[in-house]
């Protein structure tokens, strides 16, 4: 009991610490790539820390499951590595007696991961698709941050405004260069507006400018000056929602509507849990290190073992899309094999006559400390 309460306790402790590096280094990549198209003009800006936070909610299953991963393979690492190991075994206990606390501290995470995976996902790859369609489909003029140069929704049109004005949809110093068949047509004006018909059209009105119409490189252009001057910039109402991916639909939308592509994101969102619970008893016997040794090397194979595994979930996922595969025989057979290295992978670690078992190691260790006193 008391090595229970201990080994949850460390396990706690290295989960919160590795938790903290993998969040944060999220948060600041994700960070930086939203900042990087809010100033390239591809999302508002005003929506930047809503998309950060949906972003992050997406990436929060890997997250747990690196951390369940790594946490109990760093602690059972350090077990091996401090030669508690050596006095566990020799005190008669099993390797397998780790199962029950480490199951009791990964536990919670699967359920978070699962629930994570098929219900918050959804509705965060949801709310940012939302929040980018809203982005795409709002008016010309409305897309264009100052400074810079926006195309239209219809690559005809560019626009340039050079300030607009504060709690304000009115924007200054307006350019609108528009490719027609009969040449470009060039409008220059000192302020402009988006105004709404009742049919659900949208203007752009702009006032105190000029306007050139002409082929490049020919003389002979046109230019009148206008008060007043419209053009039309949307033909209809923006419909939000009209094209959600399949990553976007709730776990019980994709089960009322069994196609090949809901079959392969549902595959997706049940391998999350499975890995992460798969994983936490991999970790068990993969800690193992030899006490002279280093212990950079266990961290190295996990990760690949990590990628590994979830690049083969992937690939499991896009044969089920492409219809290579059914979903009935796709989903289990890669986590069976894992889970059958794992318990492959503890009898050998159970197996007390290889060469790497602390019992050998100690062995090894009392026979070369008798030679060397028998020397002396």
């Amino acid at each position: 009991m008391i090595f229970q309460r201990a080994l949850r306790r460390e396990l706690a402790s290295s989960a919160g610490a590795t938790f903290t590096v993998l969040f944060s280094i999220l948060v600041t990549w994700t960070l930086i790539t939203i900042l990087g198209r809010a100033a390239g003009g591809k999302v508002a800006s005003g929506d930047v820390v809503a998309l950060l936070v949906f972003a992050v909610l997406n990436y929060l299953p890997t997250i747990l499951i690196l951390t369940s991963f790594i946490s109990v393979l760093m602690v059972v690492t350090r077990s091996y590595r401090d030669s508690e190991m050596v006095v566990w075994f020799a005190s008669g206990q099993s390797l397998v007696r780790w199962v029950y606390p480490v199951l009791t501290f990964g536990l919670p995470l699967v359920l978070v991961t699962g629930a994570l995976s098929l219900f918050a996902n959804p509705w965060a790859n949801m709310k940012s698709t939302e929040f980018k369609q809203r982005f795409e489909k709002r008016e010309d003029l409305k897309r264009v941050s100052p400074g810079q140069f926006m195309e239209s929704v219809s690559s005809n049109r560019v626009f340039f405004v050079e300030g607009s004005a504060v709690g304000s949809n009115v924007v200054q110093n307006v350019f609108v260069n528009t490719v027609e068949k009969n040449g470009n047509t060039v409008v220059v004006a000192k302020e402009g507006v988006i105004e709404a018909d009742p049919k659900g059209g949208q203007f752009l009105v702009l006032k105190n400018g000029r306007r050139y119409q002409g082929v490049p490189g020919q003389a002979d252009f046109q230019s009148m000056e206008f008060e007043r001057y419209s053009m039309r910039v949307t033909t209809r109402v923006p419909v939000l929602g009209a094209d959600m991916p399949v990553a976007s639909l709730s776990t019980a939308a994709l089960l009322a509507a069994p196609n090949r592509y809901a079959l392969a994101e549902l595959l997706w969102r049940i391998a999350s849990p499975i890995m992460c619970l798969v994983l936490l008893l991999l970790a068990i016997p993969l800690g193992f290190v030899n006490p002279r040794a280093g212990s950079s090397a266990n961290l190295i194979l996990a990760m690949l073992i990590f990628i590994t595994y979830s690049n083969l979930v992937k690939l499991t996922e896009a044969s089920v899309k492409q219809g290579n595969a059914g979903f009935g025989a796709a989903w289990w057979p890669l986590h069976l094999l894992v889970a059958l290295g794992v318990l492959a992978l503890f009898a050998w670690r159970l197996n007390v006559n290889h060469r790497y078992h602390p019992l050998v190691l100690l062995n090894g260790l009392k026979r070369r400390r008798a030679s060397r006193e028998a020397i002396a």
